[in-house]
């Protein structure tokens, strides 16, 4: 109590001079001690001096005020740039800040399984064995629906709530799995490949046989985009709110769904795409093709960014960790080997192993996901395999199959697509048997729900659209708020931390000052020049003159050096015939006639042959 006593005489007026603290008995405390007293820490880092009673509020603008003239930012010279991006910076502090207390939110922790023997395998635990140690929600949670109209394509929406499924044969549905609540169905008698949820669940869009359509929450159609022909897959970006698609063509097309515009169209060249895939930390579009090339692709540019050749076939599944920052991507092809990259370094995979291959179906390699935790699903003919971090995205130069974390067999079937369950640790296979009777051939088309404890992450952003509990109000706010703060296409970048910042002076800059400078100058600079031979002001400033136009000449002697761009040029202009031109031409060939006939007769005149001129009768003519 003496401690909060004599801390709290330190909101009355200042005093000059040294003074000591003194307790109610009379008793002097040093301020040395008060400075370990764990009482007097804990209030002063939670407690803040109200503005009536604080006398250094000047005190505490200037230095403000000072910080931001002098800070990081100090070397720029305009005063609003520097006040906006130090105030970009301020913020950025604070939110970190306030990081740390969200953290205190997030209070689910993400399961798994852990073996307690050096005997046991994690892989060995049957989903059976699962369902009976988990909830009863979890194990309600494991399904199996069997379906006509397949192989199908699923999707989940954002909070891994509601699924979207597409048949290849025209069966579009969706619908709330938690409470078995279908919410449209559809028989489009026609092929569709792949479907995917746009801003909600109210709206999808299908990749049908000749074109994209959207559709509503009803089943209604509400657009056909004709301008994408022959979709085989689509992806849609929330905070760009755009929706790309790429065709049979090798067309990648990107549409804006707020405006309705199309906002861009890339030409691939490389044939047809039947694998996509996005990177959801920066939107980056990742493509799989027919030639074993893997592409990376943004709206900014009609290039790839990134060509890398990763299989010997097609390539199959293309998938990208959002756990990591979209560091990692995995990729499986028809050579039936599945590689993981580091995104940031593309010389080779960090691990590469083989998986077996279905040849007769209509999917001739594997499948691919990530989860929200970093766990990596392997679709192959023997089923599923999931895969864990850190083993799988550690360098192995080794052709080896990494351990196993899961297995999930599916006999006599072949895997369609995988997909896990946003928030939760489920993970969705579609998959197909086929089955002979005497006399008769069946295919039977699934859909199957596993647990996979640990894959999911529990802790769900509201503002972000992930809370499964969202009601109709909250999501027509979400989605206006959302549509306030869209991103612009050209912000889609391969590092999206770069937007927003100020390029620091690198060492090119300091050294083309040194360069400008003269040769006296930059003797002083590094300290070589000799004072005792310094040449006068006048010396000084015709050095200084003459440096000057050397420079200018040296500027002009490194243009139009692209020896391409000068051929492109000459060609452009080789069949326009301009009087100036021709003039020109024609001054140049006497100026060469004149140099030839000088250096003739030069030689002559070494070797002491007679180099008079000898005229004729018709020299008197000549003007």
């Amino acid at each position: 109590m003496d401690s909060l006593i004599a801390r709290a005489d330190a909101l009355g007026p200042p005093r000059k001079g040294k003074h000591n603290l003194k307790s109610q008995n009379g008793t002097k405390i040093k301020p040395e001690n008060t400075a370990h007293d764990p009482t007097l820490a804990s209030v002063s880092a939670n407690t803040r001096v109200p503005k009536s009673l604080s006398n250094n509020l000047d005190t505490d603008v200037k230095e403000r005020k000072k910080a931001a003239r002098t800070g990081r930012y100090g070397h720029i010279q305009d005063l609003k740039l520097r006040a906006h991006l130090s105030k970009m910076d301020q913020g950025h502090k604070e939110w970190q800040e306030k990081m740390k207390d969200v953290e205190m939110l997030n209070v689910g922790e993400s399961g798994g399984l852990q073996a307690e023997g050096e005997l046991e395998r994690t892989w060995k635990v049957t989903q059976a064995e699962i369902k009976s140690a988990v909830s009863l929600e979890d194990a309600q949670s494991r399904a199996e629906w069997k379906l006509d109209g397949g192989p199908y394509a699923c999707r989940y929406s954002r909070n891994g709530r509601h699924v979207a499924i597409a048949g290849r044969k025209g069966h579009v549905a969706t619908f709330d799995w938690q409470t078995a609540t279908i919410h449209a169905e559809l028989q489009l008698k026609e092929t569709c490949r792949d479907i995917t949820f746009l801003q909600d669940h109210t709206m999808f869009a299908v990749a049908q046989a000749k074109y994209v359509f959207m559709y509503d929450i009803n089943g209604v159609e509400l657009h056909r985009l004709s301008s994408h022909t022959e979709p085989t897959r689509l992806e849609y970006l929330p905070y760009h709110f755009l929706l790309t698609s790429v065709s049979q063509s090798g067309f990648l097309k990107y549409q804006d769904i707020s405006t309705g515009q199309t906002i861009v169209e890339h030409r691939t060249k490389l044939g047809t795409c039947r694998t996509m895939c996005q990177n959801p930390w920066n939107a980056v579009i990742h493509l799989g093709h027919q030639n074993g090339t893997v592409t990376l692709w943004t709206p900014n540019s009609s290039t790839p960014h990134v060509r890398l050749l990763a299989h010997m076939g097609e390539v199959t599944g293309v998938a990208v960790d959002g756990s990591s920052s979209g560091r990692y991507m995995a990729t499986s092809g028809a050579d039936g080997r599945v590689k993981v990259w580091d995104c940031r370094n593309w010389k080779g995979c960090l691990r590469q192993w083989n998986v077996r291959t279905h040849p007769t179906s209509g999917v001739r390699g594997a499948q691919l996901d990530w989860s929200q935790n970093g766990m990596l699903a392997v679709g192959s003919a023997s089923g599923v395999n999931i895969f864990k971090q850190p083993v799988i995205t550690s360098y192995h130069a080794p052709l080896a199959n990494p351990p196993l974390y899961m297995t999930h067999p599916t006999p006599r079937s072949h895997i369609a697509s995988l997909r896990f369950v946003p928030h939760r640790d489920l993970l969705a296979v579609s998959h197909s048997s086929t089955s002979t009777s005497p006399g008769a051939v069946s295919h039977d088309h699934f859909i199957s729900t596993i647990i996979i404890p640990g894959s999911g992450n529990p802790n769900y952003d509201t503002t972000e659209g992930g809370d499964p509990n969202e009601g109709g109000k909250g999501r027509r706010e979400r989605e206006v708020r959302s549509l306030l703060e869209k991103l612009e296409p050209g912000t889609i970048t391969m590092d999206p931390e770069m937007l927003g910042g100020m390029r620091e002076a690198s060492k090119v800059d300091e050294t083309l000052v040194h360069r400008k400078q003269s040769r006296l100058q930059r003797l002083k600079e590094t300290g070589k020049a000799d004072e005792s031979e310094v040449p006068g002001d006048e010396e000084a400033e015709d050095e200084e003159n003459a440096s000057g136009p050397l420079d200018k000449k040296r500027k002009k002697k490194m243009r139009g050096k692209d020896r391409s761009m000068k051929r492109y040029l000459r060609k452009k202009r080789k069949n326009v015939i301009d009087v100036a031109t021709v003039s020109i031409r024609a001054k140049l060939d006497k100026q060469r006639q004149e140099i030839k006939k000088a250096r003739e007769s030069a030689a002559k005149k070494a070797a002491g042959e007679d180099v008079t001129e000898r005229k004729s009768a018709l020299d008197r003519f000549k003007v």
